[in-house]
């Protein structure tokens, strides 16, 4: 049999490296995606993969790096972001702009891109990161909880018009997950960051890619249509059990 085809985007850090050394683990070929050359070049060594440059909010980039890749069993759509958290009183539309572009037209973009060679695999998958913020709105989330929201919609909508067609859809909404997502959305404010994972346990990407790696060994008779993963102490999107 054939080795099979994983493309990871945003996979230079956090659950997008992880799910690929997941999936390497399983026996997949990955073909990791993300801006950070150097450091994706660094993780297809280290996982026996192939590294593209890929920066998902420019077409061009896109398209180059869909053309380099020649079949495509599984797409896993991880790149994307936040990008402070002002009211919306307050709001900065490029934030808001820049939001929009990466989560959802970026996974816009990469699905349209490979959705053909997903049909002649045969038995393809997309998987999609979103978050928490997809299904419960938060003070000072407006832009990211509308993003994610759209990346909700997108791959729900993905999945009732590939009924009949040889493509699984899955999407993943996990919680608080240690990764550089709170350094981003604060600017490298690293205290602002702390704070976010103050007095808890949160999830590490490792947790989301074991996710990742389960939806992706499931039989093709098998959809997993969507999964909530949250810490133990979190209930919520800004409810969490603090040891302070």
């Amino acid at each position: 049999m054939a080795q099979r085809t994983a493309v990871v985007t945003g996979a230079s850090s956090g659950i997008g490296a992880a799910s690929a050394r997941a999936l390497a683990a399983d026996g997949w070929h990955v073909i990791v995606g993300a801006r950070r050359v150097d450091r994706i070049e660094a993780l297809a060594e280290e996982i026996g993969g192939t590294a593209i440059a890929l920066d998902v909010t420019d077409e061009s980039s896109v398209e180059a790096f869909c053309a380099a890749v020649d079949t495509c069993d599984l797409l896993l759509n991880n790149a994307g972001g936040a990008f402070g958290a002002t009211s919306i009183a307050d709001a900065d539309v490029d934030e808001w702009q820049a939001m929009y572009d990466v989560n959802v037209l970026g996974t816009l973009r990469m699905t349209k891109a490979l959705l053909p060679k997903l049909i002649a695999s045969g038995d393809g998958q997309v998987i999609t990161i979103g978050s928490i913020a997809a299904r419960e709105p938060y003070k000072g989330g407006g832009g990211y909880n509308a993003a994610k929201h759209a990346v909700a919609a997108l791959t729900r909508v993905l999945r009732i018009e590939l009924l009949g067609q040889p493509v699984r859809v899955c999407e993943i909404d996990p919680g608080m997950v240690e990764t550089e997502f709170s350094l981003v959305r604060f600017g490298g404010d690293e205290d602002k960051a702390a704070k976010v994972y103050e007095g808890l346990t949160p999830m590490g990407p490792g947790d989301i890619a074991d996710a990742v790696r389960w939806v992706a060994s499931r039989p093709k008779h098998v959809n997993i249509d969507q999964i909530l993963m949250l810490a133990t102490a979190q209930t919520s999107a800004q409810v969490a059990h603090r040891e302070l």
